[in-house]
């Protein structure tokens, strides 16, 4: 007998690989998924304006990102010492506005960059609750602490994601593959109860993507792995909102799974197998198993960057020279 209900999911028609730029966008889901993409090797760019929670702020990152529009003084937010921009999370804020400012427009031009050369874009989904800035009816990518009266609080409503979503992605639709998928941590500041009709919301709008673009738009289940596959309280982190770090490696091994062809997937675990061994820490570094072990480690690295020339395998091999 077994103690779980399987989610089954079709393998991508089109599968990722090493040789596609990837951009994610979303909340911290896909930062989660994004820094395993990037320790398999795949050119991917993660959340360059920071974490996102909801769709309008995902939309608002395309549009800038697509003009490449630099942000100027004026768009930054005084919070008490920090100065805080709307558009992006709380790593961009700093004590000197200028330096704020930097950041953010450095950002901006990687981000511009990536989406113009990304074969492929993931969006993560995490909430339909949108908090908008009475003073300018801007939409808050992070409410960086300030005070809830500053900010009118709303739930989109599925076709309302659908619409935003399709203006800023309608450069892309036809020449970029899209990847829909729902965050699986809980938002309780919102209420449980108003969490779960945030994540069905969002769930009907990336069907309703999904169905207007199926040439281009395929879905990954993350939100229903957690809820269906692992139904229990020991895949969360002891905060009970967000995936423990078991929880997100399995939803990785499904992701690579679906994404990646056979001989791609296989790639991806020689590249792991070369990671874990950097990470080893050896009892005696000096004993001649694990110079043993090196020199096997160091050939390795040199297979994989002569059948695979366009990855890089540098730091691996200089990592493994005595």
């Amino acid at each position: 007998m077994e103690f779980r209900t399987p989610v089954h999911i079709a393998p991508f028609e089109h599968p990722i690989n090493h040789r596609q730029k990837g951009l994610l966008l979303g909340s911290c889901f896909s930062e989660h998924i994004g820094t395993r993409m990037l320790r398999a090797k795949l050119p991917v760019t993660v959340n360059p304006f920071g974490i996102l929670f909801n769709p309008a702020s995902i939309a608002a990152t395309l549009d800038r990102l697509h003009a490449g529009k630099p942000f100027h003084e004026t768009d930054l937010i005084a919070n008490g010492d920090l100065w805080v921009s709307l558009a992006h999370h709380g790593q961009f804020s700093s004590t000197d506005k200028g330096q704020a400012l930097t950041r953010i427009n450095r950002a901006l031009e990687a981000g511009s960059e990536a989406l113009a050369q990304a074969d492929y874009l993931i969006l993560t989904l995490g909430t339909a609750w949108i908090y908008r800035y009475k003073p300018t009816g801007e939409v808050a990518a992070n409410c960086h602490k300030l005070p809830a009266s500053v900010f009118e609080r709303h739930r989109m409503e599925p076709e309302e994601i659908v619409t935003i979503l399709e203006k800023s992605l309608s450069p892309y639709l036809n020449n970029k593959r899209l990847i829909l998928t729902v965050s699986p941590v809980r938002h309780a500041g919102d209420g449980l109860i108003e969490n779960q009709l945030s994540k069905a919301t969002l769930i009907v709008a990336a069907a309703r993507l999904q169905e207007r673009h199926p040439d281009t738009t395929v879905y990954f289940p993350a939100y229903e792995i957690l809820m269906d596959e692992l139904r229990d309280y020991r895949f969360y982190q002891p905060d009970m909102m967000h995936p423990s770090s078991v929880a997100v490696e399995y939803i990785w091994e499904r992701f690579s799974e679906t994404a990646f062809d056979p001989t791609e997937r296989e790639l991806s675990q020689q590249i792991d197998t070369l990671n874990r061994a950097m990470e080893h820490r050896p009892i005696n570094p000096d004993s001649e198993a694990h110079r043993t072990f090196r020199a096997r480690m160091k050939t390795e690295a040199e297979r994989l960057q002569r059948e695979f020339p366009y990855l890089d395998f540098s730091t691996e091999t200089a990592y493994f020279t005595d």
